[in-house]
């Protein structure tokens, strides 16, 4: 990976207490995954900043790389890598999400 695209995902990663790498955006994800991460996040009325990356496929590409994990949607909570789709669904049905949010997350 890149110097700059390094540089443009850590960027990314560093905008938002709550950061998704998604397909699609929170009103209209691209996919099943990333939906369910959407609606985690609206069901906790927790704020969240993403990026679409079918808009950008060197960042699609890329965070994959960055995270070595290869799917999409990936959640950072304050730069760090939470994981995707299931953990994040795991999380919040064992109530680790909010907690993890109540804590490290200023409202």
């Amino acid at each position: 990976m890149s110097p700059e695209l390094k540089q443009r995902i850590e960027a990314e990663i560093n905008k938002a207490p709550v950061m998704v790498f998604m397909k699609g955006d929170p009103d209209f994800p691209m996919c099943g995954f990333s939906a369910q991460v959407a609606k985690v996040f609206s069901l906790l009325e927790q704020d969240f900043h993403h990026v679409n990356v079918l808009e950008d496929e060197e960042i699609r590409q890329g965070i994959k790389e960055y995270s070595e994990w290869p799917t999409i949607p990936q959640v950072y909570i304050n730069g760090e890598f939470i994981g995707g789709c299931d953990i994040t669904v795991e999380m919040f049905k064992a109530g680790e999400l909010q907690q993890m949010l109540d804590e490290q997350v200023a409202a």
